[in-house]
């Protein structure tokens, strides 16, 4: 491990999961607080120590100095006194509360969580936060990290403006008072429903975009899509009592913008291949990362019809992503619904 010194009110923290947005978030925060990036690999940590770099999974950003790495569980809550930040894919989130939780059974006290993954749980539907109380309960104050932000980009130091969402403004203050600064602005939001909805359903919609991009069919598409999927997020998001103002925000429209139209979004690259006539498989092995808008298409259709929502754009996904429709019919379903007033309103 690295020695390195901090400048006073240096936070101890520990980042869970050594991803590419888990070792971003870490670098950044690791310029003014003493950060440890744990991952379960316990070899790949030896060799991201050795290397001072995510070879794997965010190559050539070399770690700053202050950061340290490690493999061992019990030396990552140890040294997280201030903040863990849980850094997994969706389907890593109970796993990892269940190693947190059995961490408080043996007497260890846990300070303030946050999570970083956006979507829902592939099997049961339910929001990280919802995870979240179903294993922990109310005994560790949390919140959800959101917002449009790519891992390189952060990695490299440039601008990013996030939320923090909870119910707990102690634990809203904690963050801001930890992350925001430098090119690191974080907003506060009492709304972890809504931030976590756009988080979500925002990864199915850059599908989308990225199959219509992919069809060549123009800008005024991608606007089109953008736009309407917008709609969407705010109607499931509102249904399960999110605020409307909150679409409109960071969580909301900057990051449906941002992971629609940039060329590093995961999701946006699976949409693509589609449109190339790429099986899925290959198109997830290639990419070498989680794709959430995957799994979240399932659960978002699934919940959208309980709830009697409508979803089109997400519908059409899911029928290319599960049903085997082809990407053109993703097209041609949309441009066959009935006309209507925008936003549902009477004309």
């Amino acid at each position: 491990m690295q020695n390195h010194q901090h400048a006073a009110g240096a936070r101890r923290i520990s980042v869970l999961g050594a991803g590419a947005w888990g070792t971003a978030v870490a670098m950044a925060l690791a310029a003014r607080h003493d950060v440890l990036l744990w991952g379960r690999n316990n070899a790949a940590m030896h060799e991201m120590a050795a290397a001072r770099d995510n070879l794997h999974y965010l190559p050539g950003h070399p770690f700053p100095p202050g950061l340290r790495v490690g493999g061992d569980f019990g030396a990552a809550l140890a040294h997280g006194s201030d903040l863990l930040i849980a850094a997994c894919p969706v389907a890593g989130l109970r796993p990892l509360l269940e190693q947190l939780k059995a961490a408080q059974h043996s007497g260890r006290v846990l300070p303030n969580l946050v999570w970083l993954c956006k979507g829902f749980e592939y099997d049961t539907g339910l929001l990280p936060h919802q995870i979240v109380h179903a294993v922990l309960g109310d005994s560790v104050p949390g919140g959800a990290l959101s917002g449009p932000s790519f891992a390189q980009e952060v990695a490299r130091g440039l601008p990013c403006a996030l939320t923090i969402a909870s119910s707990s403004a102690a634990l809203r203050d904690c963050v801001v008072g930890v992350m925001h600064g430098g090119n690191v602005r974080v907003y506060s939001s009492a709304d972890l429903v809504g931030v976590e909805v756009g988080g979500a359903v925002k990864n199915v919609l850059a599908i989308a975009t990225g199959v219509a991009d992919g069809l060549g069919l123009g800008l005024n598409a991608r606007a089109a899509l953008i736009t309407r999927g917008l709609a969407e997020i705010t109607r499931l998001g509102t249904a399960l009592g999110g605020a409307v103002e909150t679409f409109m925000g960071l969580t909301g429209m900057g990051d449906l913008i941002l992971t629609c139209t940039g060329d590093l979004s995961r999701n946006r690259r699976v949409g693509l291949g589609l449109a190339q006539g790429k099986a899925l498989d290959t198109i997830v092995s290639e990419l070498g990362h989680v794709a959430e808008g995957v799994p979240c298409a399932k659960a978002v259709r699934e919940l959208a019809a309980r709830l009697g929502v409508d979803m089109p754009i997400t519908n059409a996904v899911a029928g290319v992503l599960f049903d085997g429709d082809q990407p053109q019919a993703l097209v041609a379903q949309l441009l066959a619904r009935d006309p209507r007033g925008e936003n549902g309103l009477p004309v």
